[in-house]
């Protein structure tokens, strides 16, 4: 129950008529989320839930599949919300569908600088994409029952996409955003900035305030698909760096003019989505 988990009862505290239980290895935050009445009790009995959501990091994560699937009843729900899918998937799927447990992955596209449970809310999801990624394994009818909780909790849609389709473009639009944040903000003129910075500084560095330790394990999992986006981004670093130090004016506006036209194209297909 930390800032995603914790958000996660919240959510279905204020928006469902589930009842909610929530386990986490600080018995004091459990304590403090069912006086604030962000869960109605204690987990003690994986046996005992309809759905389970396994809120750690994704070796955590893959170690707490692996080690309780035969506490969860059958036909049960268990989804996982990690940022790599993948490897975590290929860890639970053929496990739990023989255990005849109902594994569903999924990752909800919210989140903040700032963790742990005294920065959850329940508000957390409202507008946000929950992307869901069956297998052929996957049970309908579980697919649908995590697709109307997201919905009622207040996530603005629901995307399906393969494990893998998943992770390559995750390194993209979340991964690869964090490594340049961080890569940014080790200029020694970021020292300098007081009185000279506005929108674009705090947007580039938004998310360097990250947990180093937990991103550290989301890029190690997904590796070749972060490494690709890398190799992409450099290259055209480098392509428009040759063409600051040539003097190049034309090619400098051509490769700007191209970013922006690029950038309008991702907004109408956005539009056009939603």
């Amino acid at each position: 129950m930390g800032l995603i988990g914790g958000s996660f009862c919240r959510a279905i505290q204020r928006y469902t008529d589930h009842t909610v239980l929530g386990a986490t290895r600080n018995p004091a935050t459990v304590e403090f989320a069912q006086s604030v009445g962000a869960i109605d009790g204690p987990l003690t009995d994986l046996g005992a839930v309809d759905v389970c959501i396994v809120a750690l990091p994704p070796e955590a994560t893959m170690e707490f599949l692996r080690s309780h699937v035969h506490q969860f009843r059958r036909g049960a729900i268990v989804l996982d919300i990690c940022g790599v899918k993948a490897p975590v998937v290929a860890c639970a799927d053929r496990l739990y569908a023989e255990a005849g447990v109902r594994y569903v992955g999924t990752h909800p596209m919210a989140g903040r600088e700032v963790a742990g449970f005294a920065n959850s809310s329940a508000d957390l999801y409202q507008g946000a994409s929950m992307i869901l990624t069956p297998t052929d394994r996957t049970d309908p009818e579980a697919l649908e029952t995590v697709r109307a909780l997201s919905l009622a909790i207040g996530f603005g849609r629901v995307v399906e996409a393969t494990p893998e389709e998943h992770d390559d473009i995750i390194a993209y639009t979340s991964q690869l955003a964090h490594v340049v944040s961080s890569a940014y903000i080790k200029s020694p003129t970021s020292q300098r900035v007081f009185g000279f910075s506005a929108g674009s500084f705090q947007d580039m560095t938004r998310v360097a305030k990250l947990d180093a330790e937990m991103w550290a394990t989301l890029f190690l999992c997904n590796r070749e698909p972060l490494l690709r986006e890398l190799d992409t981004l450099m290259e055209n670093l480098t392509q428009f760096r040759a063409a600051l130090s040539a003097e190049n004016r034309e090619e400098m506006v051509a490769q700007l003019r191209r970013g922006r036209e690029l950038r309008e194209q991702v907004l109408l297909r956005q539009h056009t989505v939603t």
